[in-house]
C-alpha cells in the first residue's frame, strides 16, 4: 500500500487529477443501487475533478459513466456540455441522462451536441421537436431587428448621424424591392445534413410515415403534401429519386426504401427490385426530376385558386365553358312545387 502512495506521489499534478477521476469514476460505477447520499457525495466529488483533468481522462470518464444507469442530473449535464469530442459518446448511449437535461443541452449546446443527440434510441417527441426547431433556426437568416433600427435613428444629431440614416434608409429600401423576387429565385437542392438523415432513418425504422413525411419536407423546403406525394408512391420510385437527389447514404437508402416498401426486397437475379431501382438512377437524373417536382409545386402553390371560386379561369382541359348562373330561392322553390 507504501509504494502505491510513492507512486502517486512521483506523479505529476495533473496526472494525479487524472487518476483520482478515474477512481472516483470507477468506485461510483461499481455501485448497483446508489443511495442518495452516493449521488450527492458523487456529483460533489466530480466537479472539480473532471474540470482540471486532461481530455483523455476526461474521455474515459464518459465512456465508463454512459454505461451507469444511476448518474446524477449535474454530472450529466457537465459532461453533456463538454467539448464534443468528450461528450459524443455520452450524449450518444448514456441511459441516465433525462429529457430535460437534453433539452437544455439542445438549446446551449453545438449543432455537433445536437446531432449526437439525434442519434440517440427512442427520442421523444419533444426532443425531436426541439432538434428540427434547432435546425430551423440556425439556417433561418439574421435579420436587423426593429430596437436596432430604432437606436440607430435616435442617435446623436449630427453629419455622422445623417451619414447613417441615409445608409440604413438605401438598406431598407434595398430590402423592400428584393422581398417580392425572392420566390422567384431559381430553385437548389439543399444538402441532406447528418441531422436529417439520421431522423429520416429512425423515423422509418420506427414506422413513423408522418414524422418522416415532415422531416423530409423540412429537408427539401417544400410543401408536406409534397412529401406526401412521394412516399405514397407505391412503387418506391419517387422516394428513391428524392433520396438519391439528396445523396443519402446507399445503405440507409436501401434500408428506408425497404422498410416503407417490402416489394421492393424481391430477388431478380442477383440482386433485389430494390438495388435494380437504385442502381438505374444516375445522381444527375434524379437532382433534374426532384428539380422539376420542386418547381411543378411552388408553382401550383403561388397560382392554386379554389374550384368554386368566383374569379376561377377557364380551365384548359375542358372543351366547353361551364357558366354557373346565380339562382334565387323563389326558383327553386317553383321547380320543387313542380
Amino acid at each position: 500500500m507504501s509504494e502505491r502512495f510513492r507512486e502517486l506521489e512521483s506523479l505529476g499534478a495533473s496526472r494525479r487529477k487524472d487518476v483520482v477521476l478515474l477512481a472516483t469514476v470507477t468506485s461510483f460505477d461499481s455501485l448497483r443501487h446508489p443511495r442518495k447520499s452516493d449521488l450527492h457525495q458523487f456529483a460533489e466529488l466530480f466537479h472539480p475533478l473532471f474540470e482540471t483533468s486532461s481530455d483523455e481522462a476526461r474521455r474515459q470518464a464518459a465512456a465508463v459513466l454512459s454505461r451507469s444507469p444511476h448518474v446524477p442530473a449535474s454530472v450529466a449535464l457537465q459532461i453533456g456540455s463538454a467539448p464534443i469530442a468528450i461528450a459524443a459518446i455520452f450524449l450518444t448511449r448514456a441511459p441516465a441522462i433525462d429529457d430535460a437535461t437534453l433539452l437544455e443541452i439542445i438549446k446551449t449546446g453545438s449543432p455537433a451536441h445536437a446531432t449526437a443527440i439525434a442519434r440517440r434510441e427512442n427520442l421523444s417527441v419533444r426532443l425531436v421537436d426541439a432538434l428540427v426547431d434547432r435546425r430551423q433556426t440556425a439556417a433561418s437568416p439574421v435579420l436587423p431587428s426593429v430596437a436596432s433600427v430604432k437606436a440607430a435613428l435616435s442617435a446623436p444629431t449630427d453629419e455622422t448621424r445623417l451619414a447613417r440614416e441615409e445608409k440604413l434608409r438605401d438598406e431598407l429600401k434595398t430590402l423592400a424591392r428584393q422581398q417580392p423576387h425572392r420566390a422567384e429565385q431559381p430553385l437548389a437542392i439543399p444538402p441532406l445534413d447528418s441531422l436529417h438523415e439520421t431522423l429520416l432513418c429512425r423515423f422509418a425504422r420506427l414506422g413513423e410515415i408522418n414524422l418522416f413525411t415532415g422531416a423530409l419536407a423540412d429537408a427539401l423546403s417544400c410543401r408536406p403534401e409534397l412529401a406526401e406525394r412521394m412516399v405514397l408512391d407505391v412503387s418506391g420510385q419517387q422516394l428513391a429519386t428524392t433520396l438519391v437527389a439528396l445523396a443519402m447514404p446507399q445503405d440507409d437508402l436501401r434500408f428506408v426504401l425497404g422498410t416503407f416498401y417490402p416489394d421492393l426486397g424481391e430477388r431478380l437475379g442477383g440482386k433485389t427490385r430494390g438495388d435494380a431501382l437504385i442502381s438505374a438512377l444516375t445522381p444527375e437524373l434524379a437532382r433534374e426530376r426532384l428539380l422539376g417536382w420542386l418547381e411543378a409545386d411552388r408553382e401550383d402553390f403561388h397560382q392554386h385558386q379554389p374550384y368554386l371560386a368566383a374569379d376561377r379561369a377557364a380551365d384548359p382541359r375542358s372543351t366547353h365553358p361551364v357558366k354557373v348562373a346565380a339562382r334565387s330561392v323563389s326558383t327553386d322553390r317553383k321547380t320543387l312545387r313542380r
